[in-house]
């Protein structure tokens, strides 16, 4: 068989993760403004659907991470493709129930793209360039997110739900064209043998590092990609139902679609920059910086800003959202190559970065009727400030991802 580098290997998985992903990321937009179409009943079933595909990762991480050590890539990718399809498609139908259950298999398919991903990123990569080949990773197959946010919204917008994820599905499809001819049948270098899997696991969660770079993930997993991600359209619409630009009308949803969708045009080239200079001036430093970025930012999104600085606001979010994923995976990472069994280190990484994306919209809509958004974004702001703060004072010893 002909020889794969590295680098083509993480392109390869990360466009594989892109296209399984267009339909996932347009209910990010269309479903919390077109959620009657849909056949729900309430906003609250709106944040059950957008919750329970990673509530479902969370006990198949284990499982999904134990199949990877044993039998390697290829056939788990197969797998995701596959049900990636068949997900994406039922979107156009009705009913609470069957999209529950329909969700609840993206959540397999995500767990074995994600988790592939990761073991494949571990094997090849090298610290000096482990920073760039992550950054490499979430730029790429964020290309999903930028498709299925902006597609997926015009298409609903215009034709409906079913039109959109027939369209969808089928782009997904070409995603096993490359998993057969860029994804060897096993690209880990490890086998379960190599490992006492219980043992490590426990000897894991002793390590200081360890305990505060899981529980950071959990939590900003919980703001960016929980809360930030599935309130957005909502938000929007709030401050601004209908925008006329150039005499085109746009709704929240397509503003919203538009609001996310830049970050996904800049994270391709972005995301592996950002790894370099995580890799060159190290991982603490820009985290920490971000933070209080974020932190700011998320302040000033009630402060009565006019419209123009409100949307650079939310821009400025989104970037913090691309440099905060990249430098946080990275040092998970960093934990993992310095660990005996990576896959497991990637593993609990993983699984709790699903559990606070899960949490996250669950929180979000349910602070939504009970509090109101500025009083969540404010908690938010206060969160991201005091996860810097915590990651502001150095330890004795650090993990090899906390680089001065």
């Amino acid at each position: 068989m002909r020889e794969i580098s590295g680098r083509t290997q993480v392109i390869a998985v990360a466009l594989i993760t892109a296209l399984c992903m267009l339909g996932d990321s347009m209910l990010y937009v269309v479903l919390p403004l077109y959620w009657k179409e849909a056949g729900l009943d309430s906003l609250w079933e709106v944040g059950v659907l957008l919750s329970i595909n990673r509530l479902i990762r969370v006990p198949l991480g284990p499982l999904v991470g134990k199949w990877y050590e044993r039998t390697g890539g290829r056939a788990g990718l197969v797998v995701a493709v596959i049900l990636a399809f068949v997900t994406t498609l039922s979107y156009g139908f009705q009913g609470f129930w069957l999209w529950l259950a329909m969700r609840s298999l993206w959540g397999v398919a995500w767990t074995f793209l994600r988790l592939g991903a990761y073991s494949l990123i571990v094997t090849v990569a090298e610290r000096h360039n482990r920073g760039q080949l992550m950054g490499l990773y979430n730029g790429l197959y964020r290309l999903g997110s930028l498709g299925g946010m902006l597609a997926g919204a015009l298409f609903a917008t215009w034709y409906g739900l079913l039109p959109a994820a027939l369209a969808l599905a089928c782009c997904s499809l070409v995603a096993l064209v490359l998993v057969f001819l860029f994804i060897r049948p096993s690209f880990t270098n490890r086998t379960a043998v190599d490992v006492e899997e219980t043992r490590a696991s426990r000897s894991l969660w002793r390590q200081a590092s360890m305990q505060k770079t899981m529980l950071t993930a959990l939590l900003v997993t919980m703001v960016y990609q929980g809360m930030f991600a599935s309130t957005l359209s909502r938000l929007i619409e709030l401050r601004t139902p209908l925008l006329v630009l150039g005499g085109l009308v746009l709704g929240a949803a397509v503003l919203s679609s538009l609001a996310q969708g830049v970050r996904w045009c800049w994270e391709p080239w972005a995301a592996p920059v950002i790894g370099r200079l995580a890799d060159r001036y190290g991982r603490r430093k820009m985290f920490v910086a971000t933070l209080l970025t974020g932190s700011l930012l998320f302040a000033c999104i009630q402060g009565g800003l006019p419209l123009e600085a409100w949307f650079a606001v939310l821009l400025g979010i989104q970037l913090t959202a691309t440099i905060i994923t990249t430098v946080m995976d990275t040092l998970a990472a960093d934990e993992a190559a310095g660990q005996a069994n990576s896959t497991a280190v990637m593993t609990c990484y993983s699984v709790i970065t699903d559990l606070g994306a899960a949490l996250g919209p669950l929180i979000a809509f349910w602070l939504d009727e009970h509090a109101g958004l500025p009083v969540m974004y404010l908690g938010l702001s206060i969160a991201l400030f005091l996860i810097a703060l915590s990651w502001s004072v150095r330890r004795g010893q650090g993990s090899q991802g906390s680089v001065p």
